[in-house]
């Protein structure tokens, strides 16, 4: 049941390489045969096509869900759980902007696309903190078309708390693919800011990921495009820019990006190096630049999950468990059988639904009309936060 989401560690779960990595985690050599497949898959598309609906092979799956895969973001707690304690505004939003740019190091080597949760898939973990105190992260895929995972952190004796929606668009851009991260994140901190009940919010959104060279020779990992971090309350506001490498010059894993006042404009930080090795802030004010973030030293903290024999049949680890095993044992056709019998009695539950006109509804998570803060132009004003009566 899922009262008893925390109890005792089922161990750390590990990717496994597939095809042949160099000593660039991002980048994988795709092996002839699988080269084939994946070409073969590809011809049949046109730039611009949804990949959503197309079934990938195996040896390009990361053996977990997306819905276990988005707990790298809360992998650092180091760098979170002492911004409540920070009494100065501006130093507070520098570090949750530290925070956010923590986990983007965290992935599996290669090129590797986490498994698409089914409708209703709910994943559940905790990590122990140093404090002898936990924090606690629950999910759930509250949509299958258009994809949507939904997430809820919170580590209540340190007064954080995240609320997030997910919604990735695939699309097939020629030589690469795009993984659109649409959906934004809430992190509240909980004993600060004029609202009582919701706290001081900081609205996040993610940077888009590419695969390129699908169709030859190596695949390669890149995060792109603008991604922020606001705090409306505080006027200020991050701007980040992951760089992809151009055909000409540039460098793979760059960001560049600036806090400012959001009223003003005023530049107060400037933000540089990249997000898979070192990063740095300049202070404008000082022309002081020192280093923000290591990933070279950095220690992930990976959550904790209760024993696959505990779970509930649609829990992440426990319904994708034969395929997550395939996957590590390279046994493509066996993921791929595995992966198919999940994937089909979803389309039965869905045309079942449909034949008794029965709407389907989230178990953990409601939706709501107006989430915490406005939605930039282009976001959809639905969101979905947790059910607070399941929390209790």
């Amino acid at each position: 049941m899922l009262t008893n989401w925390f109890a005792q560690p089922a161990g750390n779960r590990s990717s496994v390489d597939e095809g042949k990595i160099d000593n660039d985690d991002d980048t994988q050599v795709m092996e002839p045969d699988q080269g084939n497949v994946l070409s073969h898959i590809i011809s049949q598309l046109r730039p611009g096509a949804d990949l959503s609906r197309v079934v990938l092979p195996t040896f390009i799956l990361e053996p977990r869900s997306m819905l276990e895969r988005i707990t790298n973001f809360m992998c650092h707690p180091e760098m979170l759980l002492h911004i409540p304690t920070i009494d100065d505004p501006t130093e507070r939003f520098v570090s949750v902007v530290k925070f956010y740019l923590s986990g983007w190091h965290i992935r599996p080597p290669g090129v590797k696309k986490p498994l698409n949760p089914i409708l209703g898939e709910i994943f559940s973990c905790y990590w122990d903190l140093e404090d002898n105190k936990r924090a606690y992260y629950i999910s759930e895929q509250t949509s299958h078309h258009p994809p949507k995972s939904s997430y809820f952190y919170m580590a209540p004796h340190h007064h954080i708390r995240i609320d997030g929606t997910l919604k990735p668009r695939s699309r097939f851009l020629g030589n690469s693919a795009a993984s659109l991260m649409e959906g934004i994140a809430f992190l509240s901190i909980l004993n600060r800011g004029s609202n009582k009940a919701k706290g001081e919010q900081y609205i996040l959104t993610q940077p888009n990921m590419y695969a390129r060279g699908i169709l030859f020779g190596k695949m390669k990992y890149e995060l792109g495009d603008h991604s922020f971090v606001r705090c409306p309350e505080l006027d200020l506001t991050a701007d980040i820019d992951f760089k992809t490498k151009g055909w000409v010059g540039g460098t793979y894993n760059a960001i560049g990006g600036v806090i400012k006042r959001e009223s003003t404009g005023e530049v107060l930080y400037e933000l540089s190096g990249l997000w898979s090795e070192e990063m740095f802030i300049k202070d404008m004010r000082t022309g002081q630049r020192e280093m923000f973030f290591d990933a070279h030293k950095a220690k992930p903290s990976p959550p904790l999950s209760r024993p696959i024999s505990e779970q509930e049949e649609r829990e992440s680890q426990r319904l994708w468990e034969k395929t997550a095993k395939a996957v590590k044992e390279r046994n493509h056709e066996l993921a791929t059988d595995e992966k198919t019998k999940i994937e089909d009695r979803q389309r039965e539950e869905a045309a079942l639904r449909a034949q008794e006109n029965i709407e389907w509804v989230p178990r953990l998570f409601r939706a709501v009309r107006s989430g915490p803060g406005e939605p930039e132009e282009g976001e959809e004003s639905l969101e979905w936060i947790i059910n607070a009566n399941m929390y209790v």
